[in-house]
């Protein structure tokens, strides 16, 4: 499977923000899809399970799920699984986020399930010990975000530099195909630059564009020195 994202990656998670409730997730959307467009920076989007498919259809850069449950089609009432997630027209999805967190043999299933229906997959961690036995399990992408940074104001690669660089090296002697993303308190274009000057393949972003005023301006600056 050719990898829809490539480096740098820019990943923005709606989350459940209000900012992403009903039309409003096909709204930043469109903004990402158009400074992607106009920068030449792949720009992914995580909306809402429930807005999943009408982004999906009506955006061009890379939609993924917020979350992926271990079922396979079936009766699951209340789940949401791989293939309802691509059938959606998404083209990954994220696992294991520190705010929907499960167990490395959950997040083992989903990583197959997915992978069955060619979904690109990116399996969050808190720590470099998490990233290194998730990379063992085989993501595309490792997405490192100290959970204490998330929301906050103070970029990982301010506050702890070292646990990029180390998640990098960590996952890469364990697993040299998966790459790398970062996230927690990125907010600037200084900090998505440093995030790639110490190894990683991108950012997983969130708070920084779903709360600003401007979110166009905002994803500008973002990408402004890539």
């Amino acid at each position: 499977m050719t990898r829809p994202i490539s480096r740098p990656a820019i990943v923005v998670n709606f989350k459940a923000y209000r900012e992403a409730d009903g039309l409003k997730s096909l709204e930043i959307a469109r903004i990402c899809q158009s400074v992607s467009e106009e920068s030449g920076v792949r720009i992914a989007v995580c909306p809402p399970a429930v807005e999943l498919g009408a982004v999906a259809r009506e955006v061009g850069i890379p939609v993924l799920s917020q979350n992926v449950d271990p079922h396979a089609p079936g009766s699951s009432t209340g789940w949401v699984t791989p293939s309802m997630v691509a059938a959606a027209g998404a083209v990954g999805t994220l696992i294991n986020h520190s705010e929907h967190k499960v167990p490395a043999k959950v997040v083992d299933e989903c990583l197959r399930l997915s992978k069955a229906c060619e979904l690109l997959t990116v399996v969050c961690a808190g720590d470099v010990k998490v990233a290194v036995e998730m990379a063992r399990l085989g993501p595309d992408f490792v997405a490192v975000e100290p959970p204490e940074l998330i929301g906050g104001d103070v970029s990982v690669t301010t506050a702890d530099p070292r646990v990029v660089e180390a998640t990098v090296e960590s996952v890469k002697r364990v697993n040299g195909m998966v790459s790398v993303l970062c996230g927690a308190g990125i907010k600037t274009g200084a900090d998505v630059r440093e995030a790639l000057d110490l190894g990683a393949d991108g950012v997983l972003l969130a708070s920084g564009v779903m709360k600003s005023k401007d979110p166009r301006a905002t994803l500008n600056d973002l990408i402004g020195l890539l």
